[in-house]
């Protein structure tokens, strides 16, 4: 539903993914301006689940517009949902939705991530910390032997690698372009992330989170292709893929 990097883009929200297994709906992230492209692709209440990989605005910020829709629409409000996210989730949200309703139990269910692997509706979760300033989790979503990895935003590190590995579809963020001095710590290339699909094994590498107004998506993509001999291409709102 979005794949902007770091701010809505001119054709895309921030980052945000609806995975659905069994009529279960899990909305992986929920960045800046995506809760308009959930409206194209489900309805406002077909949600089951929220995890969010860590707690920067193009990542969770529609989780506080939200609150409307669950707790003032016409048919509500709605029972709360489960929200898989790092610690300090609930206060953040709820201090970006109003400094004076406080909390918001009546929305959402707060669950804290910490490395390990748990279940989701019909999905089994792992999650680990990934290298990004402030407490972030790369994500292995595990249903009927299929697997999709997400890397949330990273620089590169070895959780990465082992969430990812064996992966039949890898949606990883590819911000940087190579051959640039690039701040450490902080996000992907191109290149970096078909060099992680290729130690990883992955079968098919799907490129997120690029910020076109700073960048080349053909120059980001060649980069990934050079270094990953799968099937690799950017990803576009509204695009559908089965795992």
């Amino acid at each position: 539903m979005g794949c902007a990097g770091s701010f809505p883009g001119p054709e895309s929200a921030c980052s945000a993914y609806l995975v659905e297994a069994d009529g279960f709906r899990l909305l992986v992230d929920f960045g800046a301006g995506s809760l308009s492209a959930l409206q194209r692709y489900a309805s406002l209440k077909s949600v089951d689940a929220i995890l969010l990989s860590h707690l920067h605005c193009d990542h969770m910020m529609d989780a506080c517009t939200y609150v409307v829709v669950r707790r003032y629409a016409p048919d509500g409000p709605y029972p709360p949902i489960p929200v898989y996210a790092p610690a300090g989730a609930p206060e953040r949200i709820a201090t970006a939705y109003s400094l004076d309703e406080g909390p918001l139990d009546d929305v959402y269910t707060f669950y804290a991530l910490q490395p390990g692997s748990f279940p989701i509706g019909p999905f089994q979760v792992s999650v680990d910390r990934v290298n990004h300033p402030v407490e972030t989790y790369g994500v292995r979503l595990e249903h009927e032997g299929r697997v999709l990895a997400y890397s949330g935003d990273t620089a590169p590190c070895d959780a990465l690698l082992r969430l990812a590995q064996g992966a039949d579809l890898f949606l990883c963020e590819a911000s940087y372009l190579d051959g640039v001095d690039n701040p450490p710590d902080l996000h992907l290339t191109g290149g970096e992330a078909g060099e992680i699909a290729t130690k990883a094994g992955v079968r098919r590498l799907l490129l997120t989170h690029l910020v076109t107004a700073w960048g080349s998506e053909a120059e980001t993509l060649n980069n990934a292709a050079a270094t990953f001999a799968g099937p690799v291409e950017i990803v576009r709102p509204g695009a559908r893929y089965e795992v």
